[in-house]
């Protein structure tokens, strides 16, 4: 008896203790459980944190870090801006068109 027991309790614990018993087991509500597990909506806090923190680069200093950042391939590159046209517009007014009518047609 001395060598078994001196054994049991050199392994630390208690050795005749069944840990399957209810005994001081605290029951939990499944009300509580449910609201423990119940996800968080965090979004208010999370807009609060993006708008606190809202500082706005130079334009230029942008381009640069997106230039440095583009690749070399011809799909890393951004589409060139046309330039924009003016309307085409004609220097003969309409009473230069019917005076060369008359003269090229010979219409009075």
């Amino acid at each position: 008896r001395a060598r078994g027991a001196a054994g049991k309790e050199g392994r630390g614990g208690e050795p005749g203790r069944n840990k399957a018993t209810v005994k001081g087991r605290v029951v939990k509500s499944a009300i509580e459980e449910y609201h423990k597990k119940k996800p968080v909506d965090h979004l208010r806090e999370n807009l609060q944190y993006m708008l606190k923190g809202r500082l706005v680069a130079d334009k230029a200093i942008t381009e640069q870090v997106l230039a440095q950042n583009r690749g070399r391939k011809s799909k890393d590159q951004p589409p060139e801006k046309a330039a924009k046209k003016k309307p085409e517009s004609t220097v003969f007014t309409e009473e230069d068109f019917r005076k060369f009518e008359r003269e090229y047609f010979g219409i009075p």
